[in-house]
């Protein structure tokens, strides 16, 4: 038998061999999940020693993460934006990336008044739409997915982080037309299939061989998404409302001259903490 910290620090030299940068974040955490502790209640058992199958189960998933297999996967959950979220394989795992186009609708939605209806389209997990919920407190935010895990998800991490007064889930098909149910929003964020279909195979396996392949193929260009929410959804915007863009590294120029082509005005970009061109953002200049 073996303590906790000793297996923790075991598990955290296997981790940074592997060369994976969070070693110490991802030892504590498949630890937790190995033994069902908290953080805290890890912390204050570090002196213990652990049971033998709380330690199989650790090496075990010590063994798929050394393989390949991303950590939200293997304890079921990430956080983004400072909230805990539900995690499985049906869904793209939150990126730190994206907190950028968090950010930018939270700034935007807080500039309207009071009860302004915010959509996440592809919401996955739903990470961007629940951060704003919980940024912009007067806000009620739609969940929208094609997938069932998406929107199973989407509730469970509504529920789990105290927000079902003011987001709800439903089905929606980015490449096809709004349900006239849905009525107007404010703001409608997305982070679509962004992934030219040729190059999934080549990303790191860890993505290509784990990450949903509906969540990451964007058609052949990668752009096919964005063509469908900027033509197709601009009618579920409000005029003066703004349609925000997760993309690609190199893709923002293009999403800008699609948004344009679609009769966006007030187009900007912003950069993410690489310097990369990570949000397009437009707003809806008429009605027609």
């Amino acid at each position: 038998m073996t303590t906790y910290n000793n297996l923790y620090l075991d598990i955290r030299r296997e981790l940074a061999r592997a060369g994976i940068a969070a070693a110490s974040l991802e030892a504590r955490e498949i630890l937790c999940r190995a033994s069902d502790k908290t953080k805290e209640e890890f912390l204050r058992d570090l002196g213990l020693y652990m049971g033998e199958e709380p330690e199989r189960q650790a090496r075990e998933l010590l063994r798929r993460r050394l393989a390949g297999e991303p950590a939200a996967y293997l304890i079921g959950e990430w956080e983004f934006y400072g909230l805990p979220l539900s995690i499985s394989p049906g869904v793209l795992i939150p990126r730190t990336d994206t907190e950028v186009l968090a950010e930018a609708a939270i700034a935007f939605v807080r500039s309207r008044p009071p009860g302004a209806r915010v959509l996440d389209l592809c919401a996955g997990s739903g990470c961007v739409g629940l951060a704003v919920a919980a940024n912009a407190p007067e806000c009620r935010v739609l969940l929208a997915d094609l997938m069932d895990e998406a929107i199973r998800l989407g509730r469970e991490n509504t529920r789990r982080n105290e927000l079902t007064a003011r987001v709800s889930t439903a089905r929606a098909d980015a490449r096809g037309k709004p349900p006239a149910a849905f009525g107007e929003f404010d703001c409608i964020v997305c982070n679509p299939p962004y992934i030219p279909s040729g190059e999934i195979e080549g990303l790191d396996p860890s993505v290509s061989r784990y990450e949903p392949r509906t969540a990451l193929d964007g058609g052949e260009d990668g752009l096919a998404f964005f063509h469908s929410v900027s033509s197709l959804w601009k009618q579920a915007l409000k005029q003066g409302g703004r349609l925000l863009f997760e993309c690609g590294a190199g893709q923002a120029p293009r999403v800008y001259k699609i948004m344009q082509l679609s009769g966006f005005g007030d187009i900007e970009t912003i950069r993410d903490g690489q310097g990369i061109e990570r949000v397009v953002s437009g707003r809806r200049e008429s009605q027609i």
